[in-house]
């Protein structure tokens, strides 16, 4: 019985939690509410709730949530799971320092690939990892205990980062833990590439990526904004030189290259990147509140987002925001199932129908979901003088073939194209005259990271392609370590 007792004590997790307490997620403020500004939309955390969701962690003999399939920076997610249920707050943080830089970003932004690979997720929903991931360190920044950590010793050597996304960004917070000399070097006027632009502030406010950039710079982290590493305009950086005065280079530029609508009449005002728009109106909202007007403004208009994902979403919360007229999202793809599809078994991530806070903002403000699904663009209509009317649209079947005589003409003041992207931008390697992939990526093999040119690396989107900021933060890791032995002989 002795024997027995100790087992039970040191069990992680409640045993019986998951069988007491049901799946509830954190609450969004109000859509209604939310929309009068660009505030985050989340609501204050509550311990009992989260207290009660790490009592549902059901100490699986294999996590799958920290496998591969769950979570690229195989975050020790039962660990602090348990000690949340414990209340052993602070431990819980350390826990999740170990493998991840900046959970107050992915617990923000992640689609939470571990929640779909949650062995409880088999037959029941699956544990709250998110909320109770950005929880964490959301106190440990409230208690102070969230602070810099500069190196003891620093080596002779340099490392010149390029890009200060997720993947440059911890790649910086590693090489300099590693004690090299760090500068990383951003075309825009500000830190954070991705998340400080290309992520709108109700979704991750900008105060949140500048306190970590803040604590980087106290532990030696050197930043330089408006250098265009590779350009030949006013803020041009050559980056020969640059490469000649470092030990190591690295690319972490993103991928930048947007994918555009080949399409009749494309060309003409009122028809806009994504990221075209959310950039300039993060900028404004930072620079003046939006009253320089130096954005492309959705007031009044009659919005059409082409393309799903997190990048469309955005642009419909955005929208919104402005005080759009109305707004439909065109999706190529078929509405996904409710639940998993035979060949989308478990721990793979869910391809299901789900409903994300600008669809619910739209919802709440015109009465229904904005996504049209199965639909394709054929044409764009103008009028004589060359302004945007709308679209010609017609509808496809599973297999994208054309579906006759489903053509429809929508109304359109401002169209979004939201279509992800195809890689990085090319006049950086070019001038290096680096190798590139079949998918015009910066070539380069994962883990090893080594380009075709001696001293340069490349890591996250510019490498591998669109993906997650969990799996550019992974790769920043990683290549800091291999750096680091290039540069260490171990």
């Amino acid at each position: 019985m002795q024997k027995l007792s100790r087992k039970v004590e040191n069990q992680m997790g409640k045993p019986t939690g998951f069988k007491e307490f049901t799946r509830q997620t954190e609450p969004y403020r109000n859509a209604m509410d939310r929309l009068l500004d660009y505030k985050e939309i989340y609501t204050s955390h509550n311990d009992e709730l989260l207290n009660n969701q790490g009592a549902r962690c059901m100490d699986c003999g294999v996590p799958f949530c920290q496998s591969e399939e769950g979570c690229p920076v195989y975050n020790l997610i039962p660990e602090w799971n348990d000690l949340i249920y414990k209340n052993r707050w602070k431990e819980a943080l350390d826990r999740l320092h170990k493998t991840n830089n900046f959970p107050e970003f992915t617990g923000r932004v992640c689609p939470a690939p571990c929640e779909g690979a949650c062995v409880l997720g088999v037959n029941e929903p699956a544990v709250t990892i998110k909320n109770i991931e950005c929880a964490i360190v959301d106190k440990g920044f409230e208690n102070g205990w969230v602070v810099a950590n500069p190196p003891e010793q620093r080596s002779d050597k340099k490392v010149a980062i390029i890009g200060s996304g997720p993947a440059g960004l911890a790649a910086a917070a590693q090489l300099n833990l590693a004690g090299h000399n760090v500068t990383v070097y951003e075309r825009d006027d500000r830190i954070g590439g991705l998340l400080m632009y290309g992520i709108p502030n109700m979704k991750l406010e900008k105060d949140i990526v500048d306190r970590r950039v803040n604590i980087l710079k106290e532990e030696g982290v050197n930043f330089i904004v408006n250098a265009d590493v590779g350009g030949n305009g006013e803020n041009a950086v050559d980056v020969n030189q640059l490469l000649q005065d470092c030990d190591a280079l690295l690319l972490a530029t993103g991928a930048t290259t947007a994918r555009d609508l080949n399409i009749p009449d494309r060309a003409g005002n009122g028809i806009h990147l994504a990221m075209e728009f959310l950039h300039k109106n993060t900028k404004s909202l930072l620079d003046s509140n939006l009253e320089d007007e130096n954005y492309l403004s959705a007031k009044g208009k009659k919005v059409i987002v082409i393309g799903g994902g997190d990048t469309g979403t955005d642009c419909i919360g955005t929208s919104l925001r402005h005080g759009c007229e109305s707004l439909v999202n065109f999706e190529i793809m078929p509405i996904p199932p409710l639940n998993r599809a035979d060949d989308n078994p478990w721990p793979l991530w869910p391809k299901i129908y789900r409903v994300d806070y600008g669809h619910q903002e739209a919802a709440e403000k015109f009465g229904q979901d904005p996504r049209i699904y199965s639909i394709s663009g054929k044409e764009i209509v103008r009028d004589a003088d060359g302004t945007l009317k709308g679209i010609n649209t017609i509808n496809v079947d599973e297999n994208f073939k054309e579906i006759p005589g489903s053509e429809q003409f929508w109304e359109a003041d401002l169209i979004l194209l939201s279509m992800g992207f195809l890689g990085p931008e090319h006049y950086l390697s070019d001038t290096l005259g680096l190798e590139l992939d079949d998918r015009s990526n910066y070539k380069a093999e994962y883990r090893g990271f080594q380009t075709s040119k001696a001293k340069v690396f490349a890591a996250g989107d510019c490498r591998r392609g669109q993906s997650l900021v969990v799996r550019a933060i992974d790769e920043g890791r990683l290549v800091a370590e291999t750096i680091d032995r290039y540069l260490s002989g171990d």
